[in-house]
């Protein structure tokens, strides 16, 4: 069996009395997509933001190669091999692809080491600004402007910086979000590529994206885990289909 990369035990987090995140224990390996699917609400988001550190949990541990960083901030977090993307593309629009990434990977560059040389002279930068470029498939748009790009180029982007930090753990939140079929389907075939050395957590509320991609499926509702399987497994569940997916699903 592959490395397990995360783990969570009894993850929680509170709001005032909401348990927006209640007693949630995943796992995911390495060369696995662990897709985390419900209804709005269902705490989905929050447990990404646990996950890469963005949020503090009320209870519970999360494990990153086995080593507990429940409680460490999200630089730190990042800086252990986590990358993450989030519901709303975070890029630098007046950068161009090129630059964006290359800042994603100064990022990795010991502190003081930031400052002391302009970053283009870092070869090491470059290099891995421009493997991540080509990994997502944007080489020929490299020197180009970020805004001038399509809603689905700039979510390439996007994970091409995460690319450029070396991650083994990517959190994708709704990467396929606001994409038409023919883009949703370069992100769909990207992420299958990514898959085989990086374990993925995915959030997706594109269902055919989610049983396409994934290994592993999750269903959160009210904030808890309502079943943990294979797609096969998930599909199957007469209480996924009651509280979720849907007849039609089932039929499928």
């Amino acid at each position: 069996m592959s490395e397990v990369v995360l783990e969570t035990r009894n993850l929680s987090r509170h709001f005032e009395g909401l348990a927006a995140v209640d007693g949630v224990s995943v796992s995911c390996r390495m060369r696995e997509v662990h897709a985390v699917i419900g209804p709005n609400g269902a705490g989905k988001s929050t447990l990404v933001n646990l996950l890469s550190g963005d949020l503090r949990p009320s209870a519970g541990h999360v494990f990153l190669h086995g080593e507990d960083v429940t409680h460490l901030p999200s630089p730190r977090i990042s800086h252990l091999g986590v990358g993450r993307s989030y519901q709303k593309t975070n890029v630098f629009l007046p950068f161009t692809v090129f630059e964006n990434c290359r800042l994603a990977a100064q990022s990795r560059l010991p502190g003081p080491m930031r400052f002391f040389r302009p970053a283009r002279r870092y070869r090491a930068l470059s290099d891995a600004a421009m493997a991540a470029i080509e990994q997502v498939g944007l080489s020929r748009q490299a020197d180009q402007t970020v805004a001038t790009l399509s809603h689905g180029e700039q979510r390439q982007v996007e994970i091409a910086m995460t690319l450029a930090t070396g991650p083994s753990l990517l959190l994708l939140d709704e990467p396929l979000a606001g994409m038409g079929a023919e883009e949703s389907l370069r992100i769909v075939e990207l992420l299958q590529s990514l898959a085989d050395d990086h374990a993925i957590v995915l959030v997706e509320h594109d269902m055919d994206a989610v049983f396409t991609l994934a290994h592993t499926l999750t269903v959160m509702v009210n904030g808890a885990v309502l079943e943990t399987g294979t797609p096969a497994q998930v599909r199957a569940s007469r209480s996924v289909q009651l509280a979720y997916l849907g007849e039609d699903h089932h039929a499928r």
